[in-house]
Protein backbone atom coordinates (compact mmCIF):
# COMPACT_ATOMS: atom_id res chain seq x y z
CA UNK A 1 0.00 0.00 0.00
CA UNK A 2 0.72 3.94 -0.20
CA UNK A 3 2.30 5.54 2.52
CA UNK A 4 -0.06 7.92 4.45
CA UNK A 5 1.66 11.16 2.81
CA UNK A 6 1.39 9.57 -0.83
CA UNK A 7 -2.44 9.06 -0.59
CA UNK A 8 -3.07 12.64 0.52
CA UNK A 9 -0.58 14.15 -1.81
CA UNK A 10 -2.74 15.84 -4.48
CA UNK A 11 -5.82 15.40 -2.78
CA UNK A 12 -8.56 17.63 -1.76
CA UNK A 13 -9.98 17.43 1.45
CA UNK A 14 -13.31 19.01 3.29
CA UNK A 15 -13.66 19.43 6.87
CA UNK A 16 -16.23 20.18 8.98
CA UNK A 17 -15.47 21.56 12.34
CA UNK A 18 -12.07 22.81 11.30
CA UNK A 19 -12.35 25.67 13.92
CA UNK A 20 -12.98 23.26 17.16
CA UNK A 21 -10.47 22.23 19.39
CA UNK A 22 -10.04 18.47 17.26
CA UNK A 23 -10.84 20.48 13.95
CA UNK A 24 -7.84 22.50 14.56
CA UNK A 25 -5.69 19.39 15.24
CA UNK A 26 -6.42 17.80 12.33
CA UNK A 27 -6.15 20.52 9.86
CA UNK A 28 -2.20 21.34 11.14
CA UNK A 29 -1.62 17.73 11.49
CA UNK A 30 -2.70 17.04 7.48
CA UNK A 31 -1.03 19.84 6.11
CA UNK A 32 2.03 19.37 8.08
CA UNK A 33 3.06 15.49 7.85
CA UNK A 34 0.87 15.18 4.49
CA UNK A 35 2.51 18.49 3.16
CA UNK A 36 1.06 16.98 -1.03
CA UNK A 37 -2.41 18.03 -0.40
CA UNK A 38 -3.53 19.53 -2.91
CA UNK A 39 -6.10 22.05 -1.08
CA UNK A 40 -7.99 21.65 2.30
CA UNK A 41 -11.65 23.43 1.93
CA UNK A 42 -12.94 24.33 5.52
CA UNK A 43 -16.66 25.00 6.10
CA UNK A 44 -17.40 27.94 8.35
CA UNK A 45 -20.32 30.20 8.83
CA UNK A 46 -20.21 34.05 9.84
CA UNK A 47 -19.32 34.55 14.05
CA UNK A 48 -20.12 37.66 15.45
CA UNK A 49 -19.97 39.78 12.74
CA UNK A 50 -16.52 37.61 11.64
CA UNK A 51 -16.58 36.37 8.27
CA UNK A 52 -15.30 33.02 7.03
CA UNK A 53 -11.92 34.05 5.89
CA UNK A 54 -11.46 36.28 8.73
CA UNK A 55 -12.19 33.40 11.32
CA UNK A 56 -9.85 31.20 9.53
CA UNK A 57 -6.71 33.43 9.30
CA UNK A 58 -7.04 34.18 13.06
CA UNK A 59 -7.29 30.50 13.64
CA UNK A 60 -4.00 29.75 12.16
CA UNK A 61 -2.25 32.32 13.67
CA UNK A 62 -2.31 30.79 17.07
CA UNK A 63 0.49 29.48 18.72
CA UNK A 64 -0.68 25.36 17.34
CA UNK A 65 0.18 26.41 13.90
CA UNK A 66 3.64 27.78 15.01
CA UNK A 67 5.72 24.72 13.49
CA UNK A 68 3.52 24.36 10.75
CA UNK A 69 4.42 28.17 10.01
CA UNK A 70 8.10 27.32 10.61
CA UNK A 71 8.60 24.18 8.16
CA UNK A 72 5.53 25.41 5.60
CA UNK A 73 5.57 29.30 5.25
CA UNK A 74 2.98 29.49 2.58
CA UNK A 75 0.95 26.30 3.98
CA UNK A 76 -2.54 29.22 4.62
CA UNK A 77 -2.41 29.15 0.71
CA UNK A 78 -4.08 25.80 0.47
CA UNK A 79 -6.91 26.44 2.69
CA UNK A 80 -10.08 27.42 1.49
CA UNK A 81 -12.65 28.78 3.61
CA UNK A 82 -16.30 27.94 2.47
CA UNK A 83 -19.52 29.95 3.71
CA UNK A 84 -21.60 27.60 5.61
CA UNK A 85 -24.01 26.81 7.84
CA UNK A 86 -24.66 23.43 8.71
CA UNK A 87 -28.29 24.10 10.81
CA UNK A 88 -29.92 26.13 7.65
CA UNK A 89 -31.24 23.65 4.74
CA UNK A 90 -28.13 22.58 1.91
CA UNK A 91 -25.90 23.99 4.37
CA UNK A 92 -26.20 27.25 3.52
CA UNK A 93 -23.81 26.58 0.66
CA UNK A 94 -24.00 29.07 -2.76
CA UNK A 95 -24.62 26.67 -5.75
CA UNK A 96 -20.96 27.73 -7.15
CA UNK A 97 -19.75 26.58 -4.01
CA UNK A 98 -21.64 23.03 -3.83
CA UNK A 99 -20.26 22.53 -7.39
CA UNK A 100 -17.13 23.37 -6.80
CA UNK A 101 -16.90 20.62 -3.92
CA UNK A 102 -18.97 17.97 -5.77
CA UNK A 103 -16.28 18.28 -8.68
CA UNK A 104 -13.50 18.53 -6.25
CA UNK A 105 -13.75 16.72 -3.18
CA UNK A 106 -11.69 13.52 -2.23
CA UNK A 107 -11.91 12.96 1.12
CA UNK A 108 -14.42 14.53 3.93
CA UNK A 109 -14.13 14.72 7.71
CA UNK A 110 -17.22 15.47 9.42
CA UNK A 111 -16.21 16.22 12.70
CA UNK A 112 -18.61 19.33 13.66
CA UNK A 113 -21.11 18.50 16.62
CA UNK A 114 -22.15 20.58 19.32
CA UNK A 115 -20.69 18.88 22.82
CA UNK A 116 -22.41 20.71 25.08
CA UNK A 117 -24.09 17.29 27.01
CA UNK A 118 -27.32 19.80 28.39
CA UNK A 119 -28.07 21.02 25.24
CA UNK A 120 -32.34 20.92 24.62
CA UNK A 121 -33.19 17.82 22.26
CA UNK A 122 -33.73 20.03 19.30
CA UNK A 123 -31.26 21.79 19.50
CA UNK A 124 -28.94 18.94 19.50
CA UNK A 125 -30.86 16.64 16.84
CA UNK A 126 -30.02 19.95 14.50
CA UNK A 127 -26.20 20.31 14.98
CA UNK A 128 -25.68 16.51 15.40
CA UNK A 129 -28.29 14.33 13.86
CA UNK A 130 -29.78 16.81 11.10
CA UNK A 131 -26.35 18.53 9.98
CA UNK A 132 -24.65 14.76 9.02
CA UNK A 133 -27.68 13.78 7.37
CA UNK A 134 -26.75 17.00 4.97
CA UNK A 135 -23.42 16.07 4.80
CA UNK A 136 -24.31 12.52 3.73
CA UNK A 137 -26.33 14.19 1.17
CA UNK A 138 -23.47 16.37 -0.01
CA UNK A 139 -20.90 13.59 0.33
CA UNK A 140 -23.63 11.70 -2.91
CA UNK A 141 -23.34 14.72 -5.09
CA UNK A 142 -19.33 14.28 -4.92
CA UNK A 143 -17.72 12.89 -8.11
CA UNK A 144 -14.36 11.96 -6.80
CA UNK A 145 -15.19 11.34 -3.34
CA UNK A 146 -12.89 8.16 -2.27
CA UNK A 147 -13.89 8.27 1.85
CA UNK A 148 -16.30 9.79 4.01
CA UNK A 149 -15.06 10.04 7.63
CA UNK A 150 -17.89 10.59 10.11
CA UNK A 151 -16.07 11.76 13.89
CA UNK A 152 -18.79 10.06 17.11
CA UNK A 153 -18.02 9.40 20.62
CA UNK A 154 -17.15 6.58 22.51
CA UNK A 155 -19.83 7.31 24.60
CA UNK A 156 -22.34 7.24 21.99
CA UNK A 157 -23.43 3.53 23.08
CA UNK A 158 -22.91 4.79 26.94
CA UNK A 159 -26.31 2.74 28.18
CA UNK A 160 -24.05 -0.48 27.12
CA UNK A 161 -21.05 -1.88 29.72
CA UNK A 162 -19.51 -3.68 26.79
CA UNK A 163 -19.27 -1.17 23.22
CA UNK A 164 -18.04 -3.32 20.20
CA UNK A 165 -16.36 -1.85 16.86
CA UNK A 166 -20.22 -2.01 15.73
CA UNK A 167 -22.99 0.57 14.86
CA UNK A 168 -25.87 -0.27 17.26
CA UNK A 169 -29.57 0.48 16.16
CA UNK A 170 -30.88 3.32 18.29
CA UNK A 171 -34.32 2.69 20.38
CA UNK A 172 -36.12 4.96 18.12
CA UNK A 173 -36.92 5.17 14.51
CA UNK A 174 -35.00 8.22 13.66
CA UNK A 175 -36.91 9.51 10.39
CA UNK A 176 -40.11 9.13 12.87
CA UNK A 177 -38.33 11.54 15.48
CA UNK A 178 -37.21 14.09 13.27
CA UNK A 179 -40.59 14.52 12.12
CA UNK A 180 -41.93 14.48 15.01
CA UNK A 181 -39.33 17.19 16.59
CA UNK A 182 -40.59 19.76 13.65
CA UNK A 183 -44.06 20.36 15.36
CA UNK A 184 -43.37 20.10 18.89
CA UNK A 185 -42.84 23.09 20.96
CA UNK A 186 -39.79 23.73 23.49
CA UNK A 187 -42.15 22.40 26.67
CA UNK A 188 -43.03 18.93 24.88
CA UNK A 189 -40.46 18.06 23.85
CA UNK A 190 -38.16 18.68 27.07
CA UNK A 191 -40.88 16.84 28.91
CA UNK A 192 -40.47 13.94 26.86
CA UNK A 193 -36.75 14.07 26.62
CA UNK A 194 -35.94 11.77 29.58
CA UNK A 195 -38.20 9.07 28.66
CA UNK A 196 -36.76 9.30 24.89
CA UNK A 197 -32.79 9.19 26.03
CA UNK A 198 -33.35 6.48 28.34
CA UNK A 199 -30.37 5.23 30.49
CA UNK A 200 -28.14 7.59 28.24
CA UNK A 201 -27.06 10.29 30.77
CA UNK A 202 -27.74 13.49 28.26
CA UNK A 203 -28.74 14.26 24.56
CA UNK A 204 -25.21 14.62 23.17
CA UNK A 205 -24.80 10.57 23.56
CA UNK A 206 -28.31 9.79 22.45
CA UNK A 207 -27.43 12.41 19.46
CA UNK A 208 -24.64 10.74 18.56
CA UNK A 209 -25.92 7.37 18.41
CA UNK A 210 -28.78 8.26 16.27
CA UNK A 211 -26.31 10.23 13.90
CA UNK A 212 -23.85 6.98 13.40
CA UNK A 213 -27.15 4.54 13.08
CA UNK A 214 -28.17 7.89 10.32
CA UNK A 215 -24.71 7.60 8.38
CA UNK A 216 -25.14 3.53 8.15
CA UNK A 217 -28.60 3.74 6.57
CA UNK A 218 -27.78 6.40 4.23
CA UNK A 219 -24.78 6.24 3.07
CA UNK A 220 -25.37 4.20 -0.06
CA UNK A 221 -22.39 3.14 -2.02
CA UNK A 222 -20.38 5.78 0.05
CA UNK A 223 -17.19 4.34 1.57
CA UNK A 224 -17.48 5.19 5.44
CA UNK A 225 -15.37 5.08 8.63
CA UNK A 226 -16.36 6.20 12.11
CA UNK A 227 -14.05 7.23 14.83
CA UNK A 228 -15.18 6.78 18.33
CA UNK A 229 -12.87 9.14 20.66
CA UNK A 230 -13.83 8.97 24.54
CA UNK A 231 -12.77 11.96 26.76
CA UNK A 232 -10.49 13.70 23.75
CA UNK A 233 -7.97 15.44 26.05
CA UNK A 234 -4.34 17.62 25.61
CA UNK A 235 -1.80 16.98 22.96
CA UNK A 236 0.61 14.08 23.55
CA UNK A 237 3.14 15.01 21.42
CA UNK A 238 2.33 16.76 18.66
CA UNK A 239 2.23 19.76 17.71
CA UNK A 240 3.91 19.69 21.31
CA UNK A 241 3.40 18.49 24.40
CA UNK A 242 0.16 19.61 26.19
CA UNK A 243 -1.42 22.11 23.89
CA UNK A 244 -5.38 22.66 25.41
CA UNK A 245 -7.57 25.77 24.05
CA UNK A 246 -10.72 25.23 26.14
CA UNK A 247 -12.30 24.52 29.79
CA UNK A 248 -14.08 21.35 28.05
CA UNK A 249 -13.99 18.31 29.95
CA UNK A 250 -11.12 17.33 32.56
CA UNK A 251 -9.41 20.80 31.68
CA UNK A 252 -12.06 22.42 33.28
CA UNK A 253 -11.89 20.30 35.94
CA UNK A 254 -7.92 20.37 36.54
CA UNK A 255 -8.06 24.18 36.44
CA UNK A 256 -10.48 24.20 39.14
CA UNK A 257 -8.88 21.88 41.69
CA UNK A 258 -5.73 23.88 40.18
CA UNK A 259 -7.33 27.24 41.90
CA UNK A 260 -8.24 25.76 44.89
CA UNK A 261 -11.88 26.00 43.90
CA UNK A 262 -12.29 22.08 43.82
CA UNK A 263 -12.17 20.32 46.60
CA UNK A 264 -14.21 17.29 46.37
CA UNK A 265 -16.16 15.71 43.15
CA UNK A 266 -17.94 12.80 43.13
CA UNK A 267 -16.48 10.23 41.55
CA UNK A 268 -14.97 6.60 41.50
CA UNK A 269 -11.51 5.79 42.54
CA UNK A 270 -11.57 2.96 40.47
CA UNK A 271 -13.28 4.11 37.75
CA UNK A 272 -11.64 4.67 34.56
CA UNK A 273 -11.21 7.97 33.30
CA UNK A 274 -11.01 7.30 29.30
CA UNK A 275 -8.82 10.33 28.93
CA UNK A 276 -7.47 10.08 25.00
CA UNK A 277 -4.97 12.57 23.76
CA UNK A 278 -6.10 14.55 20.72
CA UNK A 279 -2.86 14.25 18.33
CA UNK A 280 -3.47 9.93 19.24
CA UNK A 281 -6.96 10.69 17.82
CA UNK A 282 -6.54 12.79 14.83
CA UNK A 283 -3.38 10.55 13.94
CA UNK A 284 -5.94 7.46 13.83
CA UNK A 285 -8.60 9.32 12.26
CA UNK A 286 -6.08 10.46 9.22
CA UNK A 287 -4.79 6.88 8.86
CA UNK A 288 -8.36 5.30 9.02
CA UNK A 289 -9.72 7.76 5.81
CA UNK A 290 -5.99 6.32 4.04
CA UNK A 291 -6.97 2.33 5.26
CA UNK A 292 -10.67 2.99 3.65
CA UNK A 293 -9.91 5.25 1.13
CA UNK A 294 -6.37 3.24 -0.29
CA UNK A 295 -8.38 -0.14 0.08
CA UNK A 296 -11.64 0.98 -1.34
CA UNK A 297 -11.53 -1.20 -5.07
CA UNK A 298 -9.71 -4.64 -2.86
CA UNK A 299 -11.89 -4.82 0.54
CA UNK A 300 -15.03 -6.12 1.18
CA UNK A 301 -17.55 -3.17 1.36
CA UNK A 302 -18.72 -2.36 5.24
CA UNK A 303 -18.40 0.80 7.55
CA UNK A 304 -15.09 0.08 9.64
CA UNK A 305 -15.63 1.68 13.78
CA UNK A 306 -12.71 2.48 15.65
CA UNK A 307 -13.07 2.93 19.25
CA UNK A 308 -10.61 5.09 19.88
CA UNK A 309 -9.80 4.98 23.48
CA UNK A 310 -7.29 3.66 26.25
CA UNK A 311 -9.10 2.37 29.30
CA UNK A 312 -8.95 -1.42 27.47
CA UNK A 313 -5.22 -0.65 26.80
CA UNK A 314 -3.58 1.10 29.06
CA UNK A 315 -5.96 2.67 31.60
CA UNK A 316 -5.90 5.94 34.06
CA UNK A 317 -8.25 5.88 36.82
CA UNK A 318 -10.09 9.21 38.23
CA UNK A 319 -8.66 8.37 41.67
CA UNK A 320 -4.97 8.90 40.15
CA UNK A 321 -6.25 12.65 39.30
CA UNK A 322 -6.17 13.87 43.58
CA UNK A 323 -3.27 11.45 44.33
CA UNK A 324 -0.46 13.68 46.01
CA UNK A 325 2.34 11.40 44.79
CA UNK A 326 2.47 12.54 40.72
CA UNK A 327 -0.41 13.92 38.25
CA UNK A 328 -2.65 17.55 38.63
CA UNK A 329 -2.34 17.76 42.30
CA UNK A 330 1.35 17.75 42.52
CA UNK A 331 1.97 19.43 39.30
CA UNK A 332 -0.24 22.32 40.33
CA UNK A 333 1.53 22.41 43.81
CA UNK A 334 4.80 22.60 42.03
CA UNK A 335 3.80 24.97 39.55
CA UNK A 336 1.10 27.10 40.90
CA UNK A 337 -1.94 28.71 38.69
CA UNK A 338 -1.76 32.49 39.18
CA UNK A 339 -3.75 33.84 42.24
CA UNK A 340 -5.23 30.24 43.29
CA UNK A 341 -8.60 30.42 46.24
CA UNK A 342 -6.95 28.20 48.17
CA UNK A 343 -4.03 25.34 47.99
CA UNK A 344 -4.71 22.56 45.70
CA UNK A 345 -6.44 19.36 47.62
CA UNK A 346 -9.16 17.29 45.81
CA UNK A 347 -11.32 14.38 48.06
CA UNK A 348 -13.19 11.90 45.82
CA UNK A 349 -16.17 10.17 46.95
CA UNK A 350 -18.66 8.29 45.70
CA UNK A 351 -21.46 8.52 48.42
CA UNK A 352 -23.56 11.41 48.14
CA UNK A 353 -23.96 12.47 51.06
CA UNK A 354 -21.09 12.93 52.13
CA UNK A 355 -19.93 14.56 49.09
CA UNK A 356 -23.26 17.01 49.37
CA UNK A 357 -21.20 17.73 53.56
CA UNK A 358 -18.09 18.71 51.63
CA UNK A 359 -19.67 20.99 49.05
CA UNK A 360 -21.65 22.47 52.16
CA UNK A 361 -17.85 22.63 54.29
CA UNK A 362 -14.95 23.26 51.73
CA UNK A 363 -16.85 25.12 48.65
CA UNK A 364 -20.01 26.66 49.89
CA UNK A 365 -18.79 28.00 53.17
CA UNK A 366 -15.29 29.50 52.11
CA UNK A 367 -17.19 31.19 49.18
CA UNK A 368 -19.54 32.92 51.33
CA UNK A 369 -16.76 34.20 53.59
CA UNK A 370 -14.81 35.43 50.86
CA UNK A 371 -17.43 37.22 49.16
CA UNK A 372 -18.66 39.05 52.39
CA UNK A 373 -14.72 40.20 53.14
CA UNK A 374 -15.67 41.70 48.97
CA UNK A 375 -18.51 43.06 50.10
CA UNK A 376 -17.34 44.48 53.35
CA UNK A 377 -14.25 46.42 51.12
CA UNK A 378 -16.87 47.48 48.60
CA UNK A 379 -15.98 44.87 45.68
CA UNK A 380 -18.33 43.07 44.12
CA UNK A 381 -18.65 39.42 45.20
CA UNK A 382 -18.31 36.59 42.61
CA UNK A 383 -17.04 33.35 44.38
CA UNK A 384 -20.61 31.59 44.78
CA UNK A 385 -21.44 32.39 41.25
CA UNK A 386 -18.15 30.55 40.55
CA UNK A 387 -18.92 27.88 42.74
CA UNK A 388 -22.76 27.69 41.52
CA UNK A 389 -21.55 27.50 38.04
CA UNK A 390 -18.82 24.40 38.45
CA UNK A 391 -21.63 22.47 40.56
CA UNK A 392 -23.70 22.48 37.41
CA UNK A 393 -20.68 21.35 35.13
CA UNK A 394 -19.49 18.84 37.80
CA UNK A 395 -23.46 17.51 37.60
CA UNK A 396 -23.11 17.05 34.32
CA UNK A 397 -20.31 15.07 34.68
CA UNK A 398 -21.03 12.68 37.75
CA UNK A 399 -22.04 10.29 35.23
CA UNK A 400 -18.83 9.57 33.58
CA UNK A 401 -16.92 9.98 37.08
CA UNK A 402 -18.80 7.12 38.76
CA UNK A 403 -18.95 5.09 35.51
CA UNK A 404 -16.44 2.44 33.59
CA UNK A 405 -16.97 0.85 30.42
CA UNK A 406 -15.09 -1.88 28.12
CA UNK A 407 -14.56 -0.79 24.48
CA UNK A 408 -12.98 -3.19 21.69
CA UNK A 409 -9.73 -1.76 19.61
CA UNK A 410 -9.91 -4.96 17.33
CA UNK A 411 -9.64 -2.26 14.48
CA UNK A 412 -7.42 0.07 15.83
CA UNK A 413 -5.47 -2.84 16.58
CA UNK A 414 -5.77 -3.70 12.57
CA UNK A 415 -5.28 -0.45 11.25
CA UNK A 416 -2.08 0.33 13.26
CA UNK A 417 -0.74 -3.55 11.65
CA UNK A 418 -1.40 -2.47 8.28
CA UNK A 419 1.06 0.77 8.34
CA UNK A 420 4.35 0.56 7.74
CA UNK A 421 7.41 1.96 9.86
CA UNK A 422 7.90 5.51 9.24
CA UNK A 423 4.25 5.54 9.33
CA UNK A 424 3.45 4.26 12.59
CA UNK A 425 6.22 6.96 13.76
CA UNK A 426 4.79 9.54 11.91
CA UNK A 427 0.80 9.18 13.04
CA UNK A 428 1.84 7.21 16.12
CA UNK A 429 -1.79 6.89 18.17
CA UNK A 430 -0.27 3.74 19.89
CA UNK A 431 -1.18 4.94 23.73
CA UNK A 432 0.41 2.01 25.14
CA UNK A 433 3.94 3.99 24.78
CA UNK A 434 1.25 6.74 27.02
CA UNK A 435 3.17 7.30 30.25
CA UNK A 436 0.30 8.98 32.44
CA UNK A 437 2.52 10.76 34.81
CA UNK A 438 4.06 12.91 32.06
CA UNK A 439 1.29 13.17 29.87
CA UNK A 440 -0.77 14.69 33.10
CA UNK A 441 2.18 17.08 33.86
CA UNK A 442 2.38 18.26 30.48
CA UNK A 443 -1.19 18.19 29.94
CA UNK A 444 -1.92 20.62 33.23
CA UNK A 445 0.95 23.14 32.23
CA UNK A 446 -1.11 23.24 28.78
CA UNK A 447 -3.80 24.48 30.88
CA UNK A 448 -1.94 27.09 32.85
CA UNK A 449 -0.21 28.61 29.31
CA UNK A 450 -2.70 27.84 26.41
CA UNK A 451 -6.20 28.28 28.46
CA UNK A 452 -5.14 30.61 31.24
CA UNK A 453 -1.98 32.38 29.34
CA UNK A 454 -0.18 31.79 32.40
CA UNK A 455 3.70 32.69 32.06
CA UNK A 456 6.26 30.60 33.00
CA UNK A 457 7.82 34.12 34.59
CA UNK A 458 4.78 34.15 37.05
CA UNK A 459 5.86 31.02 38.70
CA UNK A 460 7.81 32.85 41.88
CA UNK A 461 4.75 34.82 42.93
CA UNK A 462 2.40 31.65 42.05
CA UNK A 463 4.49 30.27 44.61
CA UNK A 464 4.84 32.45 46.88
CA UNK A 465 1.03 32.93 47.26
CA UNK A 466 0.28 29.30 47.54
CA UNK A 467 3.46 29.34 50.57
CA UNK A 468 1.29 32.11 51.93
CA UNK A 469 -2.50 30.32 51.53
CA UNK A 470 -0.65 27.57 53.13
CA UNK A 471 0.47 30.01 56.11
CA UNK A 472 -3.12 31.02 56.83
CA UNK A 473 -4.24 27.94 56.56
CA UNK A 474 -2.09 26.29 59.12
CA UNK A 475 -2.79 29.33 61.34
CA UNK A 476 -6.55 29.23 60.99
CA UNK A 477 -7.26 25.66 62.01
CA UNK A 478 -4.89 26.26 65.17
CA UNK A 479 -7.05 28.78 65.90
CA UNK A 480 -9.69 27.03 65.50
CA UNK A 481 -8.71 23.55 66.98
CA UNK A 482 -7.53 25.76 70.23
CA UNK A 483 -10.99 28.19 70.74
CA UNK A 484 -12.92 24.68 70.22
CA UNK A 485 -10.88 23.28 72.99
CA UNK A 486 -10.84 26.20 75.13
CA UNK A 487 -14.66 25.80 74.90
CA UNK A 488 -14.97 22.25 75.91
CA UNK A 489 -12.47 22.81 78.87
CA UNK A 490 -14.37 25.54 80.47
CA UNK A 491 -17.37 23.26 80.72
CA UNK A 492 -15.93 20.11 81.38
CA UNK A 493 -14.33 18.99 84.71
CA UNK A 494 -12.39 15.69 82.40
CA UNK A 495 -11.52 17.97 79.87
CA UNK A 496 -9.66 20.11 81.95
CA UNK A 497 -7.98 16.80 83.43
CA UNK A 498 -7.20 15.49 80.09
CA UNK A 499 -5.62 18.79 78.80
CA UNK A 500 -3.34 19.01 82.23
CA UNK A 501 -2.20 15.38 81.49
CA UNK A 502 -1.74 16.05 78.00
CA UNK A 503 0.57 19.54 78.67
CA UNK A 504 2.45 17.27 81.42
CA UNK A 505 2.89 15.16 79.41
CA UNK A 506 4.68 16.97 76.48
CA UNK A 507 6.25 18.92 79.61
CA UNK A 508 8.21 15.97 80.63
CA UNK A 509 8.78 14.41 76.94
CA UNK A 510 10.57 18.60 76.55
CA UNK A 511 12.06 18.04 79.38
CA UNK A 512 13.88 14.67 78.72
CA UNK A 513 14.72 15.50 74.97
CA UNK A 514 16.37 18.31 76.02
CA UNK A 515 18.28 16.00 79.11
CA UNK A 516 19.47 13.41 76.37
CA UNK A 517 20.81 15.99 74.45
CA UNK A 518 22.75 17.76 76.98
CA UNK A 519 24.69 14.52 77.86
CA UNK A 520 25.26 13.40 74.39
CA UNK A 521 27.58 16.40 74.60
Amino acid sequence: MVTIPEYYEGKNVLITGATGFMGKVLLEKLMRSCPGVKAVYVLVRHKAGHAPLARIADMINCKLFDRLRDEQPDFAEKIVAVNSDLTLPELDLSKVDQETLADCINIVFHCAATIRFNEPLKDAMLLNVLATQKMVALAHKMKHLEVFLHVSTAYANCDRTLIEEVVYPPPVDYKKLIDSLEWMDEKLVSAMTPGLIGKRPNTYTYTKAIAEYLVQQECGNLNVAIIRPSIVGASWKEPFPGWIDNFNGPSGIFIAAGKGILRTMRASNNAVADLVPVDAVINTTLAAAWYSGSQRHTRPKSILVYNCTTGSINPFHWGEVGMKQYHVISTFKRNPLEQAFRRPNVNLTTNHLINQYWIAVSHKAPAFLYDLCLRMTGREPRMMKTITRLHRAMMVLEYFTSHSWVWKNDNVTMLMNQMGADDKRTFNFDVRQLNWAEYMENYCMGTKKYVLNEAESGLPAARKHLNKLRNIRYTFNTVLVVFIWRVFIARSQMARNIWYIVVSLCFKFLSYFRASSTMKY
